[in-house]
């Protein structure tokens, strides 16, 4: 353990042996951010990877320097699918900690393998397509699109997800329960996927009632129907409206029942295939057209896909570029950090200036805010001594370098003598235009001074040495 102010190594004391900071609330906050990983280390081993995503974000909540938290939670996301986020979570590990970091070797993996990074790259790209689908209504293609998806990567909790929602849409409940059971498998105490179980469970127990019902009813009906008796060891079934009709009420029934055939023939049968024959035609018909027109909606669609794609396409790599830029300013800020820490302000003075601040916001704004005031004014008493030094030993180049860049931050600095040196090393270099301006200035903001006086006579001698060349 290691003192947040100093940085030196810390045992069980309660202050810092090397500054003497009071390290006992620090201790309580590392102590209550491992707590919070040892919940999520026990829940990742438990399975249940959204509740161990609650327990390490709320470690890196209080200790936001807890590697193996956020290292942890950068595998949880990749378990869960979330490439995107695992591979955030171990940028900014190794950002924190360079050296002898496992982050470097997960990346490395991730990234080592091109068509590994190709094939997570292409999930993402199909899941968006997927997310577009839904939004137009396009169910039946956004359930084909997720298939891919999890094709490609099984473990994707959220495409799991999506498609047992379109299912439930569709009405189709087995399959939505099917694809929920997988989800489950990868993350046990999922609340999205408990809460679209419990609906599944909700209709289907309200359908079976109905069904049972149902089938109790056709059996009892099925029994009326029958009458059974006993004759010596064997039992006769027969229909309970069974009648025993003589020979010549079978020829009548018979007859009977050849001339209503032949009328229901001609009167019922043959216009109704009359009327089959000439519905299949008009039903033919439509289905050429609806063919031609399923197949130009078709053509319309893909061309408004191709387009939609091209945009998509467009809009990703700029999301890249911006991505990456947001990656290097924060890199960039942790490197400032860790130098301000190590109270090297030169260092973190130069690579503040790389930044932009107007681009930070939340913490990392703070962050900037705060580093910017000491390392000023720590760079500001750098260069002034510095160029102070190089006027002493007549290295007016370098004197004028460094008290050009402290005049231009605090024209005033050190009673404006900042500003007398500069004007002196420019004299000394014959740069007469530079040395009038900062001499009439210094007399601006020092009038009175002795050194103001000075810096009158040697005006006026350059001003006269202007007017005679």
């Amino acid at each position: 353990m290691e003192c947040i102010k100093c940085g030196a190594t810390l045992g069980r004391e309660d202050q810092c042996p090397a500054c003497g900071t009071d390290l006992r609330l620090y201790r309580r906050i590392v102590h209550t951010s491992n707590r919070h990983y040892n919940e999520g280390l026990e829940r990742a081993r438990m399975r249940d990877l959204s509740g161990a995503v609650d327990s390490l974000k709320s470690s890196l909540k209080w200790y936001k320097m807890n590697i193996q938290a956020r290292n942890l939670l950068g595998l949880v996301y990749f378990e869960m699918g979330e490439t995107v986020d695992a591979i955030s979570e171990w940028v900014i590990s190794r950002s924190l900690m360079p050296e002898e970091n496992p982050a470097e070797q997960y990346l490395a993996s991730v990234q080592s393998n091109s068509n590994r990074l190709d094939s997570l790259n292409q999930t993402i790209k199909k899941y968006n397509q997927a997310l577009v689908y839904c939004r137009q209504g396009s169910n039946d293609l956004a359930i084909i699109q997720l298939k891919k998806v999890l094709t490609m990567n099984p473990r994707m909790v959220k495409g799991h997800q999506l498609l047992a929602l379109l299912y439930l849409v569709e009405g189709n409940y087995e399959q939505a329960r099917k694809a929920l059971k997988s989800a489950a498998r990868i993350d046990i105490n999922n609340a999205v996927t408990l809460r679209y179980m419990r609906e599944i469970n909700q209709v289907l127990n309200k359908e079976a009632p109905v069904r049972k019902k149902d089938k109790n009813h056709k059996n009892h009906k099925e029994k009326e129907e029958l009458v059974s008796y006993r004759s010596g060891n064997e039992t006769i079934i027969h229909p309970a409206n069974f009648k025993d009709n003589s020979v010549w009420s079978t020829i009548l029934n018979l007859v009977i029942g050849v001339v209503i055939g032949a009328l229901i023939t001609w009167f019922l049968i043959v216009p109704s295939v009359r009327q089959d024959a000439v519905s299949d035609a008009n039903v033919s018909v439509r289905e050429a057209n609806d063919t031609i027109s399923t197949k130009n909606q078709t053509i319309k669609s893909l061309e408004n896909q191709i387009v939609s794609l091209e945009e998509q396409v467009e809009e990703l790599s700029k999301l890249e570029d911006h991505g990456q830029e947001v990656t290097d300013r924060y890199e960039q800020l942790l490197t400032a950090y860790q130098a301000y820490l190590a109270r090297d302000f030169a260092a973190a003075g130069s690579t503040l200036e790389q930044i932009d601040g107007e681009a930070l916001t939340g913490k990392a704004r703070e962050i900037y805010d705060i580093m910017t005031g000491p390392v000023s004014e720590e760079n500001l008493a750098a260069f002034y001594q510095e160029g102070k030094a190089a006027y002493d030993s007549r290295d007016y180049e370098g004197a004028s370098m460094k008290l050009q860049q402290v005049v231009d931050s605090q024209e005033d600095y050190e009673d404006g003598y900042a500003m007398y040196y500069l004007a002196q090393s420019y004299r000394n270099l014959e740069n007469k235009e530079k040395a009038i301006q900062y001499y009439t200035r210094f007399i601006e903001i020092r009038p009175g001074t002795k050194r103001a006086t000075t810096s009158q006579n040697y005006l006026n001698e350059l001003q006269t040495e202007e007017v005679q060349n």
